[in-house]
């Protein structure tokens, strides 16, 4: 029995079936994986192999959960495109953050996370209409895909996942560009159209959410029932992204 020859160039893909979406989606995550690994809340002495391959879990981890949730080879082991992209991003973040000004690192932190977040959302749920998923699992798909990489860069680092504390609507942001997606496909509109408008109503909430410091509710808390103190880290973070 033969075996298939090796095909370096085989497999590379930058257009189609929403490929574009997904690798900009990639980019920008991988990016922000990169400067969250220089980050004093989640640097724990990485070296630059270190920070590369939290670059790459940034870029890719969004897109193979989604594809594995739909029984799908995820596309960043099929298209080479994706693991690239995400070592390029990776070494850009590394250099960044290597440049004095922790307010530039922690805007440029906060404008990918507002970047990434629906594209990833926005590709989930073009993916579940497509498979043929019911409303609720299309709106839950496109939320694992933008968080599950922050999830596992937080989980890496030792830091208390970004998905289940207060910050600036970040789960909130991507359910918004999946429902906003969801309407508009809803209405026939084409799928480019649906993404430009998803993204821009997003995007701009989730801007609007870091400047203003709108952040999702807390519950209700007993008369002398004290929050856990996490340290300073915890503020860290809860001051950032």
């Amino acid at each position: 029995m033969g075996y298939p020859s090796v095909d370096w160039f085989d497999g590379w893909s930058l257009t189609g079936d929403f490929t574009t979406i997904d690798l900009l989606a990639t980019t920008t995550s991988a990016l922000n994986g990169a400067l969250l690994a220089r980050r004093p809340s989640h640097y724990r002495s990485y070296t630059v192999v270190g920070v590369l391959l939290i670059a790459m879990i940034g870029g890719i981890t969004g897109s193979v959960t989604r594809d594995l949730l739909v029984n799908e080879i995820p596309a960043a082991l099929t298209n080479p495109a994706y693991i690239t992209l995400s070592l390029a991003a990776g070494i850009i973040g590394y250099l960044v953050a290597l440049r004095p000004g922790e307010l530039f690192r922690e805007s440029l932190l906060q404008f990918v996370t507002s970047a990434s977040l629906p594209w990833f959302a926005i590709v989930g749920a073009q993916k579940g209409v497509q498979v043929g998923l019911p409303t609720i699992a299309v709106l839950m798909l496109a939320v694992a895909s933008a968080t599950a990489a922050r999830y596992v860069i937080d989980v890496s680092s030792g830091v208390t996942p970004k998905l289940f504390v207060r910050g600036e609507w970040y789960a909130g942001t991507a359910l918004l560009a999946a429902v906003i997606w969801v309407v508009c496909d809803t209405f026939h509109l084409n799928r480019w159209v649906c993404a430009g408008i998803a993204f821009t109503v997003s995007f701009a909430v989730r801007v609007l959410a870091t400047v203003r410091g709108w952040e999702e509710p807390m519950p209700s808390q007993r008369a002398g029932l004290r929050p856990h103190d996490d340290g300073p880290e915890r503020d860290q973070d809860h001051n950032g992204a």
